[in-house]
Formats: C-alpha cells, structure tokens, sequence
C-alpha cells in the first residue's frame, strides 16, 4: 500500500506532502501503536503536536 501512496504523490504536487509516522506506547499493556498520515509540508509540526 506504502507503494502506491508514494506512487501518487510523485505526480503534480506531491512534493508538497510528507507521509508522517508517531508510535506512541500504550501504558496499561506496553504495546506500541503507530499513527500515520500524509499531511502538507506546513502542517507537520501541527499534526505531532496535536497527534
């Protein structure tokens, strides 16, 4: 799927956009879950703080 995602972006504008990844760690069982989007260059740093 990563493929094809990164397949799309390369026509037009998809310099524009980052694929953003946060693995966070759930407290109650140790286990890792990750979150990942593809958000505007600008965006970033807003989507981590939020996320």
């Amino acid at each position: 799927m990563a493929k094809k995602v990164v397949a799309s972006l390369q026509k037009g504008g998809g310099k524009e956009h980052t694929k953003v990844i946060k693995m966070s760690k759930n407290s109650e069982s140790g286990n890792y879950t990750f979150k990942q989007e593809v958000v505007h260059n600008d965006k970033v740093k807003d989507w981590f703080d939020k996320n």
